[in-house]
C-alpha cells in the first residue's frame, strides 16, 4: 500500500463490552497527546463513526448476545467507512471502544478488496472467538473473529440460543460479504492467555497459530515476526488489531475492560508492531479497549497506548513511503 496517507477513524462504541467506559478511550488518548504537547490528532484527517451507546439503557434481548442488534448496526457502519477509506486510497488507523467493532473493520477491508486474501494479526489477551452458542458472558467483544470466520463451534455448544439472536448472528457473519472474511490459517494470535475451553478446543482443532508472551520472549521478536510472515505469505493484505489488554495489567494499569496480568510490556509491543508493519502488507491498524474509567493509575493506559501509537504510525508512514 505504497504512498497511502493516514486517516483516523474514531469509533467510540463500547456496547459490545461488559463494562462501560471504553467509549472514552479515544478521548483519553487525545488528552495524553495534549499533555505531551503533541499535535498527533490534528495532523491527520479523521472521521467520527456514529454510535449506539445509548442502547445500554435498553434491556438486552438475550444473555447470549447482549445488544447484538445494535452491534450489528455498528459493524455495518464501521465496515462502510473502512471500505470507503481504503477505496479513497487512505490508510485507516482505527480507534475503537470495545473489540466487537473489529468485525466491522475486517468486513470493510474485505468489502474493499473482495478478491484479495486477508490475513489478521490479533494482539490480545483474549481469543475473541466465541459464538452465542459458547459464550460465558454474552458480550459481543468476545465474538468478532468467530463472526468473521463463520464459526459457530457447535461441537462445544453450552448455550440454548434464542431464534432472534441466531438471526442477528447470521446477519453479523454476512457484514461486508456473504462469505467468511478470512480463513483460520490466515489468523495469527499474539499474547492470548485468558481463554475458555470452547475457544481452546476450536483453536486446537483449526490449528490457529498462537505466539504466547513466553514464546516471544524465548524466541525473540524477530523470529516470531519472521514466522508470522511465512504463515501469512499467501495473504495479499494484513490487518493488525491491538487490544491494550495484551499488555501486563499489573505492570501498566487496569485501564482496560478485562485486564490480565503476565502480558507484554510496551517495549515488546513496539518492537513487535514495528516488525509486523515491516512485513509490508498492512492496510489497517486498530487500537481498542482503552478504558480510563477503570484506570487505577490516572490516565496511564491511554498514555502508554498513545506512546505506542506514535511509534507505529511512524513505522506505517515509513513503510508506505519507502
Amino acid at each position: 500500500m505504497k504512498g497511502k496517507t493516514i486517516k483516523l477513524i474514531k469509533n467510540r462504541s463500547d456496547i459490545g463490552a461488559g463494562t462501560r467506559g471504553a467509549d472514552m478511550g479515544i478521548d483519553a488518548m487525545e488528552i495524553a497527546a495534549i499533555n505531551k504537547g503533541n499535535q498527533y490528532f490534528n495532523e491527520y484527517e479523521h472521521i467520527d463513526v456514529p454510535t449506539r451507546n445509548e442502547s445500554i439503557y435498553e434491556k438486552s434481548i438475550s444473555p447470549y448476545g447482549k445488544r447484538i442488534d445494535q452491534v450489528l448496526e455498528q459493524c455495518v457502519d464501521v465496515a462502510e467507512i473502512i471500505k470507503q477509506t481504503l477505496q479513497n486510497d487512505k490508510f485507516p488507523i482505527v480507534f475503537s471502544g470495545d473489540h466487537s467493532s473489529a468485525l466491522g473493520t475486517i468486513s470493510g477491508i474485505k468489502a474493499a478488496f473482495p478478491e484479495k486474501i486477508l490475513g489478521v494479526i490479533w494482539i490480545d489477551a483474549h481469543a475473541d472467538i466465541h459464538s452465542p452458542y459458547t459464550t460465558p458472558s454474552g458480550n459481543l467483544h468476545g465474538m468478532p473473529l468467530a463472526a468473521a470466520m463463520h464459526l459457530d463451534n457447535l461441537e462445544c455448544q453450552v448455550n440454548r440460543v434464542e431464534s432472534e439472536v441466531v438471526s442477528y448472528w447470521e446477519q453479523l457473519k454476512k457484514v461486508g460479504s456473504e462469505e467468511p472474511k478470512l480463513q483460520p490459517e490466515h489468523l495469527v494470535y499474539f499474547g492470548v492467555r485468558d481463554t475458555e475451553d470452547p475457544e481452546d478446543q476450536l483453536i486446537d482443532r483449526l490449528g490457529i497459530r498462537l505466539f504466547k508472551v513466553e514464546d516471544v520472549r524465548r524466541k525473540g521478536v524477530e523470529v516470531c515476526v519472521s514466522q508470522t510472515a511465512t504463515l501469512l505469505q499467501a495473504c495479499d493484505y494484513i490487518y493488525i488489531s491491538f487490544d491494550v489488554d495484551s499488555m501486563d495489567s499489573e505492570r501498566i494499569s487496569s485501564g482496560t475492560g478485562t485486564p490480565v496480568p503476565a502480558g507484554f510490556d510496551p517495549v515488546e509491543i513496539k518492537a513487535l508492531l514495528r516488525g509486523l508493519v515491516q512485513i509490508g502488507k498492512t492496510v489497517c491498524f486498530e487500537v481498542v479497549e482503552v478504558n480510563p474509567l477503570l484506570d487505577n493509575r490516572g490516565n496511564k493506559m491511554a498514555e502508554v497506548a498513545f506512546d505506542i501509537l506514535q511509534d507505529v504510525t511512524k513505522d506505517i508512514e515509513a513503510v508506505n513511503n519507502s
